[in-house]
């Protein structure tokens, strides 16, 4: 869903692959690594750069979201139902969900 994975051939660089590819795709791209001259690299292009272990939590997040809309959906089909404010999401889960919308 939007993930492009991509392997350097033999005797290819990694670092060289990912700088054809900021250049190619542009500031429309983001970049996910904790090497700081990729990272450099990619700001001086304009490109979008997340760190490895931002990203990681951001995904342990999702994870744990999905497992309760997951929770939520088995409740209401069991016939429990939910009233009022605990319905809601926290501001803390809109935030993680617009910044995976993002991803």
């Amino acid at each position: 869903m939007g993930i492009e994975l991509i392997f350097s051939r033999l005797g290819e660089k990694a670092d060289e692959v990912i700088r054809q590819l900021i250049r190619q795709k542009g500031s429309g791209a983001i970049v996910i690594t904790s090497d700081r001259d990729i990272s450099r690299y990619a700001e001086r292009m304009s490109v979008t750069v997340i760190p490895s272990d931002q990203f990681q939590e951001k995904m342990e997040r999702a994870s744990i979201e999905i497992g309760k809309d997951i929770e939520q959906d088995e409740e209401e089909e069991r016939g429990v139902k939910r009233k009022g404010p605990s319905k809601r999401l926290s501001k803390k889960e809109k935030r993680a969900r617009l910044a995976l919308k993002k991803l």
